[in-house]
């Protein structure tokens, strides 16, 4: 009787590489296609009057295809998510957007999760060795805090920030939660720089124009950059907050006998 019930239970093999397939087919496609271009502040600018009219005559329509497409964003990991988060500021104002971003990233984020968890898990754990053992014993000392300083310090890639729990065997309730509470703080400050981006879009659009009579367009290229926004107050705050994120951990290692 067992012999007959084992087959059922065992998922073959090709099964479960059909998502991280998909995934990686659809990245490949996504980047041959070049639509990672299209995230730039430069393009939000070009097409800025097309977005804000169809945002203002297709309210619930335009968040959820927002939501959508930052999902598939986040899923292919594809660059930009920056971009993203000022364009949804920008579009729905600093609170519209930042729960937005936060509803779609984190959606994002699980899927992720849960194709890193379900596929490759068991056999990168394997593989990994020592390196996995390591990443193990950080999430199990305290996964939750341990997971919300990684959330809340920019310094690490959010693709790598959604597998290594996974194949860290964390709870997906844990990892969920975690996520979403680390990146709110970001991405409020990424909305509310998109809710005032209008001023100074006009105002790199002018000088550009400005230049582009006297010099032509070859010699004046598009300048404001991402990097531009974000001020060095605003990278010590997110690092204060990592810190305050590890104060628990610190603490359990402090009272450990060992």
């Amino acid at each position: 009787m067992t012999i007959n019930s084992s087959p059922e239970k065992q998922t073959p093999t090709w099964r479960r590489w059909l998502a991280p397939a998909a995934i990686i087919a659809l990245m490949a496609l996504a980047f041959s296609m070049g639509w990672h271009r299209y995230l730039t502040l430069e393009s939000l600018s070009e097409h800025r009057a097309a977005l804000r009219e169809f945002t203002n005559q297709n309210g619930v329509l335009a968040v959820l295809a927002y939501i959508a497409i930052y999902v598939v964003a986040v899923a292919l990991s594809v660059p930009g998510a920056v971009i993203l988060t000022i364009t949804g500021g920008f579009l729905f104002g600093w609170l519209g957007g930042g729960i937005a971003t936060v509803v779609a990233a984190t959606l994002g984020a699980i899927l992720v999760f849960q194709i890193a968890k379900t596929s490759l898990g068991e056999a990168m754990s394997r593989k990994a060795g020592p390196v996995m053992t390591r990443i193990k014993e950080g999430f199990a000392a305290d996964a939750f805090n341990y997971l919300l300083f990684l959330r809340l310090v920019p310094a690490f890639p959010f693709w790598m920030v959604n597998i290594a729990p996974a194949l860290a065997n964390v709870r997906l309730s844990t990892f969920a939660l975690a996520t979403a509470i680390g990146i709110i703080p970001g991405t409020f400050a990424f909305s509310f720089v998109g809710a005032g981006l209008d001023s100074v879009l006009n105002a790199q659009a002018t000088e550009q124009a400005a230049c582009v009579a006297t010099k032509g367009k070859e010699l004046c290229p598009f300048n404001l950059s991402p990097s531009a926004l974000i001020t060095t107050e605003l990278l010590v705050a997110f690092a204060a907050l990592g810190l305050v994120a590890l104060i628990p951990i610190a603490i359990k290692k402090w009272k450990s006998p060992k």
